[in-house]
């Protein structure tokens, strides 16, 4: 988003990034119709500093406008909203079934019926809204652990027993499992 809306905005409303009185809001919230106390900003500047944080907030109200409705009814309702196929990678979409050269019957098709998830099944931080809270805060995220020589070869052993037990057990299977070595 480039351009901060100079819709009418409360002068004790305060910028959401610095607290200072805000003028300004969000485009793409006033779109969305989304409250302005989270909305508001005080200079385009600050409204450029703070976009990476702030367009989480669209994305968790299109995903709660999203989740209402029973299962049946959000299928239909994205079906009526034209759920669109990928495009170059994900950078484009399409409406349309995109041209390609099948090679046989196999087709993508938009949707399939939505999976619930049992109550008593402990779902992760980001099951609710897709935006991971925890993990990204996570040392292991920022820390590369370094193994001794001995845990390394700890390691090793493992992955050669590992591979013996799946290449034993693919031979009691009809299935062919191939391991590297």
């Amino acid at each position: 988003m480039d351009g901060v809306s100079t819709a009418p905005a409360e002068s004790t409303l305060s910028c959401v990034r610095c607290g200072k009185p805000a003028h300004l809001q969000c485009p793409k919230c006033v779109e969305l119709k989304l409250p302005r106390e989270g909305a508001a900003f005080c200079t385009q500047d600050c409204f450029k500093e703070s976009w990476s944080s702030h367009k989480s907030v669209h994305l968790k109200a299109k995903l709660s406008a999203l989740g209402t409705g029973t299962p049946d009814e959000q299928i239909s309702s994205a079906l009526n909203e034209g759920w669109l196929y990928c495009l170059k990678k994900g950078q484009a979409r399409t409406s349309k079934l995109p041209h390609f050269d099948w090679t046989g019957a196999l087709r993508p098709y938009p949707m399939s019926s939505r999976r619930i998830v049992p109550e008593h099944i402990d779902k992760p931080d980001w099951a609710i809204d897709g935006i991971p809270k925890i993990e990204p805060n996570s040392d292991l995220q920022h820390v590369v652990e370094v193994k001794t020589p001995e845990q390394i070869e700890r390691m090793r052993e493992t992955c050669r027993v590992s591979s013996w037990c799946i290449e034993l057990l693919s031979f009691r299977t009809s299935f062919l499992i191939l391991t590297i070595h």
